[in-house]
C-alpha cells in the first residue's frame, strides 16, 4: 500500500507525541518535528507509511538516546490485557463458534495502536470488544476457518503489546503444533517484541521468533533471511493490524489480514468503512 498525502499530518502528529513522551525537552521536539518536516516534503508517496514510521523513530531514539520509548507504556497494556483475559476465555468457551469469537477478540485487541491513539484506555478496550461481538465481519468468515482447517503451517504475524493477548486467544484455537508466532525485531512504538511476547505467554502455546526489522509492519526487504524464509514457507500467513496489512497488501501469498479499521487511508484502500473489523483473505494480490 502507497502512502498518501493524508499521512503526512498524521506522522507529524505520531513524532510529536513519541517526542513528548520519551523527552521533557522542547529542543528535542522541535528537532524531530523539524526534520521529520523536511523528510515529509521529499518522501517518495510510493512507499508504504510503515516505512517513514521507521525511520521517524529511529531518528527519535538516535537523538533521545531512549532504546524502547514505549517501554512502560507496552508493559502496562500487557498488564491490562492479562487482567482481562480470564473474563475473555469465558466468552470463547461459552461461544457457539469459538474460533470465530476468538477471531473477534483479536481484531478488537487491534485498537491498542498507540501509532493511532497515544492514549488507550481499559475503557476503549472494552468498547472494542463490545463492537467486536455485536457487529458483523467485513470479509470471508467461511473461507478463513476453511483455509486454517487446510493449512500445513500457519504463521502469525503479531502486531502490539497488549493487543498480543487477544491473539493469545485466536492462536489457541488454532491447529496445535502448526503454529509460528512472529513479533518485530527491535522496539519501534508499542509493537510486540520477544519480551513482551513472553511477558503474556505466548511461548507457551507457540513456538516465537523475530522478523529482525524494527519496521511498524512487515517490510520483507528489511527482515531478516530467517524470516523470509519461514514467511515464504508458510502455508496461511494470519496478518494482524494495519501496519502488517500496509506492507503486505500487494504480497502473492494466501494472507488473511486481520485488524480494526481505525485510519479513513486505510478503511479507504481497504474498501470498509472507519471501524470495521476486518477479516480479509489477501487472495494472492
Amino acid at each position: 500500500m502507497k502512502a498518501t498525502l493524508d499521512c503526512i499530518p498524521c506522522f507529524i502528529r505520531q513524532t510529536l507525541e513519541a517526542a513528548r513522551m520519551v523527552s521533557t525537552d522542547p529542543a528535542v521536539h522541535e528537532q524531530i518535528v523539524r526534520e521529520v518536516l523536511r523528510w515529509t516534503g521529499e518522501m517518495d508517496l510510493r512507499i508504504p507509511p510503515p516505512v517513514m514510521g521507521q525511520r521517524i523513530h529511529r531518528r527519535l531514539r538516535e537523538i533521545t538516546g531512549v532504546e524502547d520509548p514505549y517501554r512502560a507504556a507496552k508493559e502496562q497494556s500487557n498488564r491490562m490485557a492479562l487482567s482481562l483475559l480470564p473474563e475473555l476465555k469465558a466468552m470463547i468457551d461459552t461461544a457457539p463458534d469459538p474460533l470465530i469469537t476468538a477471531a473477534r477478540l483479536a481484531i478488537a485487541g487491534n485498537v491498542i495502536d498507540m501509532g493511532v491513539n497515544g492514549t488507550v484506555t481499559e475503557t476503549d478496550v472494552r468498547r472494542s470488544i463490545q463492537h467486536a461481538l455485536e457487529e458483523p465481519f467485513t470479509g470471508d468468515s467461511a473461507g478463513f476457518q476453511q483455509a486454517i482447517a487446510n493449512a500445513r503451517n500457519i504463521l502469525y504475524l503479531a502486531d502490539n503489546a497488549g493487543e498480543i493477548v487477544f491473539d493469545r486467544l485466536l492462536i489457541e484455537q488454532l491447529p496445535p503444533g502448526r503454529v509460528t508466532v512472529a513479533v518485530r525485531g527491535a522496539p519501534i512504538l508499542n509493537d510486540a517484541t520477544l519480551t513482551d511476547a513472553r511477558a503474556v505467554g505466548l511461548h507457551e502455546i507457540a513456538e516465537i521468533i523475530d522478523n529482525g526489522s524494527d519496521a511498524p509492519g512487515t517490510v520483507l526487504a528489511d527482515c531478516s533471511p530467517e524470516f523470509n524464509r519461514r514467511f515464504a514457507a508458510a502455508g496461511l500467513i494470519l496478518a494482524k493490524g494495519q501496519g502488517n496489512f500496509e506492507t503486505l497488501n500487494d504480497e502473492s501469498r494466501d494472507i488473511f489480514f486481520l485488524f480494526k479499521a481505525k485510519c479513513p487511508v486505510i478503511a479507504a484502500h481497504a474498501g470498509v468503512p472507519v471501524g470495521a473489523q476486518v477479516c480479509m483473505d489477501g487472495g494472492g494480490a
